[in-house]
């Protein structure tokens, strides 16, 4: 997409008597329609605001036009005007006055070409029809990475900042108001000594406050990391080998974008902590979308929201979006049908291939097989993985990570003879159960041991067992549609 800059240029060189900015900073997009007046040749043009309250100000008018009242202003414009560049910021207001709308136009076209240029300010894109064809809609919604960075920049001098950091900042910025971004540098600025992993993941954390406004997306915290994960290996591979593409030397490079993965198997097994890994690895804010709040119907229509939820998303990127348990948003769907599902699902399917924003998708999905064929389809999903049940070896890790999350050392038990005990349960059966035995162990006033765990084990009954037939399913299902996000050779025969 063009950045305001070039959409301003091409009205202006397109001799459009009547320019819509559309966004909500005014005093950043009056500050570039300045930027033209005073680089306009042979000499610079004057700039010339009007709105409700106080009329017209800055060079041009005589007193007798400073009447707020927004005929008259007009009026004025079309017959005593001099070259130059108009900004009216709250003519939509009166878009519903049929007298004003006829004295807009009648103005757009007094003034074609004669050097008079009409720039309205409003917040959404409503334009009368009979203005349409005298109009040229800039959309700049967020500013550019050139006004990210002149501003940060500015921010970074006093404490001579690297260019990485620069780059970084700007990045993550990215979605943000001019506005907010200056507020955010003053109050980090002054809390911080250093642009460490603490202060960078106070700048992701600011992006809440976007998706806040829309009330859809919720904002998940950056937390886990890779070495949080037991095994995947051929999953976190993946993820390390794309950890750098959403730089700007990435950019500079035009390395491609990856657009999104999709992980499927078993509940328990990781996927969820899998997303926010690739988040928080790939140093980006994610944000998860629930399916079931979009056709709740608490924000409106289910395809409204839904589309407004991509256009927040694409707004505050680049970002993860998180799309948890996605065969329920498309559960029931059959191509040639009608209806909510269908429109959502099609749109999602449109979007996915040919959006280009900085926005990296990560579904999952539990119950594979209501799944449609198309959404597995190359182009959309970069790739597929199917999670399986944890192996020994990865048992084994993650028996390690969740003893040291519940403050004991592992090297005090025997970890290959415990990882036997589990066979066939999942991550998350094998964490609840570490976490009950130090929970006893804690009523006795004393830490788990190891007879502690297997009394604890042996009151569990993995899903594996009670769901055995839906998980040959699922394995028959992915192997020649998915890629093992553990190497085959390692899994448990």
């Amino acid at each position: 997409m063009q950045t305001a800059v070039e959409q301003i240029r091409t009205a202006l060189t397109s001799a459009y008597p009547v320019i819509v900015l559309v966004g909500p900073e005014e005093s950043r997009l009056e500050a570039l329609v300045t930027r033209f007046a005073n680089a306009a040749r042979p000499e610079p043009l004057p700039v010339v605001s009007w709105n409700c309250a106080d009329g017209f100000t800055g060079s041009g008018p005589d007193e007798t036009a400073n009447d707020p009242d927004p005929l008259d202003a007009l009026q004025w414009v079309a017959d005593k005007g001099g070259r130059g560049l108009y900004i009216f910021k709250d003519l939509d207001s009166y878009f519903d006055n049929p007298r004003l709308v006829r004295r807009l136009r009648d103005t757009a076209i007094k003034i074609r070409n004669t050097g008079k240029f009409l720039f309205l300010m409003a917040p959404a894109t409503e334009l009368p029809t009979t203005l349409k064809p005298l109009s040229y809609i800039v959309v700049s919604l967020f500013p550019d990475e050139t006004e990210l960075r002149t501003t940060v920049a500015t921010f970074l001098k006093p404490r001579n900042a690297s260019t990485d950091v620069l780059n970084r900042l700007v990045t993550a910025l990215k979605g943000m108001s001019l506005i907010e971004v200056e507020h955010l540098m003053t109050r980090l600025l002054a809390h911080y000594q250093s642009f460490d992993e603490d202060f960078f993941n106070e700048v992701l954390a600011e992006k809440e406050q976007v998706t806040r406004k829309e009330g859809i997306l919720e904002f998940v915290p950056p937390a886990e990391g890779i070495n949080d994960i037991g095994g995947l290996d051929q999953l976190k591979t993946w993820v390390q080998e794309r950890s750098d593409l959403f730089t700007p030397e990435a950019r500079e490079a035009g390395l491609p974008i990856p657009k999104g993965l999709l992980l499927m198997g078993m509940s328990g097994c990781g996927k969820s902590l899998a997303v926010k890994v690739i988040a928080q690895e790939w140093k980006l804010p994610l944000f998860r979308l629930d399916m079931n709040l979009v056709f709740a119907g608490v924000h409106g229509s289910p395809e409204w929201v839904f589309h407004r939820a991509l256009q927040a998303v694409e707004a505050i990127a680049p970002a993860v979006l998180w799309i948890d348990e996605i065969e329920m948003g498309v559960a029931g769907y059959h191509e040639g049908q009608t209806g909510a599902l269908t429109r959502i699902f099609s749109s999602f399917l449109t979007w996915m291939q040919e959006h280009r924003a900085e926005v990296f998708v990560a579904a999952t999905a539990n119950r594979i097989n209501l799944l449609p064929a198309e959404i597995i389809r190359k182009g959309r999903f970069d790739q597929v993985f199917f999670v399986d049940l944890p192996n020994q070896e990865e048992r084994k890790a993650i028996l390690e990570i969740h003893l040291r999350r519940q403050g004991v050392n592992p090297a005090n038990y025997d970890l290959i003879l415990l990882s036997s005990a589990t066979r066939g349960w999942n991550g998350a059966e094998i964490e609840q159960a570490v976490i009950s035995a130090r929970i006893t162990a804690h009523a006795k006033n004393s830490h788990p041991t190891q007879s502690d765990l297997l009394r604890t084990f042996g009151k569990i009954i993995p899903l594996s067992k009670t769901m055995s037939e839906q998980l040959k399913a699922i394995r028959s299902w992915a192997k020649t549609r998915a890629v093992p996000a553990t190497t085959p050779e390692k899994l448990d025969l």
